[in-house]
């Protein structure tokens, strides 16, 4: 199964990056989403359920991941959905999001972009900025 996603959470581990043997960058962490409600009677947050991701981030996407996303950090993520079931000793199943994006949510605080370098995209050109949008930050 695989479908499109947008999920708003926080980086639950380190960011893991890697580059296979044949060149291409990888970066991959784990996402925790809760749900949270206000309790009226006790006039405080309380925590619902917790779902769990495995967000992996590949070429362009996953250098910019590893150089810009921390632990603890508030992101929200867009991608591919897969749902993989496994067995061994026991079964299961693992939620994967493979990210088309990934940026911090400013609901939290701020960020600045900085633009990589032409250098920095191993081979992989940026696509080109909506018309009406300049190419290179002033």
């Amino acid at each position: 199964m695989s479908d499109t996603v947008a999920v708003r959470g926080f980086v639950a581990t380190e960011p893991r990056h890697l580059v296979t043997e044949g060149g291409l960058p990888i970066t991959s962490f784990r996402l925790v989403t809760t749900h949270r409600r206000y309790n009226r009677q006790a006039s405080s947050w309380e925590d619902g359920g917790s779902n769990w991701y495995t967000v992996s981030a590949f070429r362009r996407l996953a250098l910019g991941t590893a150089e810009s996303i921390t632990k603890g950090d508030p992101v929200l993520v867009a991608g591919r959905l897969c749902l993989r079931e496994w067995s061994g000793e026991k079964q299961g199943m693992t939620v994967e999001i493979e990210a088309e994006s990934i940026g911090h949510d400013l609901t939290w605080g701020r960020s600045r972009f900085t633009r990589a370098a032409a250098a920095d995209t191993d081979g992989d050109p940026s696509p080109a900025p909506p018309e009406g949008i300049p190419a290179a930050a002033p």
